[in-house]
């Protein structure tokens, strides 16, 4: 899903949204309740935030709980690409943007001063990679397409089985991930070439 919508970008600026965001995404339908204890907030804040996500097409209703009182919500779409036009639109962006790298940062600190860390069948199949590629626009844009594509079939998983109880299954894990493509700035050696 491409947003573009000034008002509903402003919509994601919102760490309990990006919150419920994940967990729907991550477990499938849920109700406001079962949000509000994954995340340790209130029922009643969930419900509201749901609502507001809701009202700019990124979560749906998703029918009744199982004990029938409740709804239910769901993603709407697994992917979101967020696009502006203008400068103030660009700032609401920018802002979106270092709240979706700090949520990452602060999801990796704390998976690496975990005591467990990893169980030992994860030992050494997860973790950080960093490197550094020489590329060009056009190979960057290729190479996120396929980084997306690599993993897409992971993250659709839940969604695309039919699984009345999505989620992992027996010796699966939630495992996220996070691709971030920063280019440098031009030295002077490449600025010499142009």
């Amino acid at each position: 899903m491409e947003i573009s919508d000034p008002k509903a970008i402003r919509a994601l600026a919102h760490p309990l949204r990006l919150d419920l965001l994940q967990v729907l995404g991550s477990g499938g339908p849920a109700t406001a309740a079962q949000c509000g204890r994954v995340l340790g907030v209130s029922q009643a804040s969930c419900s509201f935030h749901l609502r507001q996500l809701a009202k700019y097409g990124f979560v749906e209703d998703a029918g009744p709980g199982r004990d029938r009182r409740e709804r239910q919500w769901r993603v709407t779409q697994q992917r979101l690409t967020v696009r502006s036009g203008t400068s103030g639109d660009a700032a609401v962006q920018q802002q979106i943007e270092r709240l979706v790298v700090e949520r990452e940062l602060q999801a990796i600190l704390d998976y690496s001063q975990r005591p467990d860390g990893a169980s030992p069948e994860w030992q050494g199949k997860a973790g950080i990679v960093t490197t550094m590629a020489v590329l060009s626009p056009d190979e960057a844009a290729d190479l996120k397409e396929k980084w997306i594509a690599l993993i897409a079939p992971y993250t659709t998983a839940a969604q695309a089985d039919g699984d009345p109880e999505p989620g992992p299954r027996l010796g699966q894990r939630h495992v996220r991930y996070f691709m971030a493509a920063t280019p440098l700035p031009e030295s002077s050696r490449e600025t010499a070439h142009d």
